[in-house]
């Protein structure tokens, strides 16, 4: 069985299942609040996950397949990797926002680069979050995120649920009572946005 990330192998042969999130429909959810939060109308600048990951891929390609479809008014002027971390993903919006000062929406493949991505905009006199001259939208929902939605510095997040271990012994109890097991069994994620952060602050992980 396989949490949170997949492996290229045959199902049923090399691994019972995947439990997870649909890390496509996460990208597509996160410009979807891009959307919301920007009247449509942004020039983007995306922060990459690590290079090679499953994770990055689909949450990039959900993204990008949206505003084609939907948006076309968010239109990507930069996007380079921050290898999912706070402090890289500082260093990458400092360089994209000296190279791009017409950025005015950041989307940031998980919660540790967008947090490094507010001091690295307002160290240059942009304001992010709601109200602010930058939107941001991350994937995660880890606390401090979501704290930062309360705060007033990111404008959404879409969740990565974390919570896999009731659904991994609920499969492992069909599958040893002779149940058939889906390739793929999807967790369900939720959203947080100016309308929810404070009240659900506490579900958040």
């Amino acid at each position: 069985m396989t949490i949170d990330r997949k492996v290229t192998l045959e199902h049923c042969t090399d691994y019972l299942t995947f439990i997870g999130s649909d890390f496509y429909e996460q990208g597509r959810r996160a410009a979807e609040a891009m959307v919301e939060a920007t009247g449509g109308e942004a020039q983007v600048a995306i922060l990459l996950g690590s290079a090679g990951n499953n994770v990055t891929e689909q949450r990039n390609e959900g993204f990008l397949d949206y505003i084609e479809e939907e948006a076309p008014g968010l239109e990507v002027v930069a996007e380079q990797t921050g290898n999912f971390s706070r402090e890289e993903g500082q260093q990458v919006m400092e360089q994209l926002i000296q190279a791009n000062p017409e950025i005015t929406a950041v989307y940031a493949h998980n919660d540790e680069m967008a947090l490094g991505a507010l001091p690295a905009l307002r160290d240059v006199g942009r304001d992010p979050g709601p109200g602010g001259d930058v939107a941001v939208v991350s994937i995660d929902g880890t606390r401090n995120a979501v704290q930062a939605i309360v705060d007033g510095d990111i404008n959404a997040v879409i969740e990565s649920n974390p919570r896999f271990g009731p659904l991994a012994f609920q499969t492992l109890e069909q599958f040893y009572a002779g149940e058939a097991i889906p390739e793929d069994i999807i967790i369900q994620d939720r959203e947080y946005s100016e309308e929810n952060a404070e009240a659900d602050l506490d579900t958040a992980y």
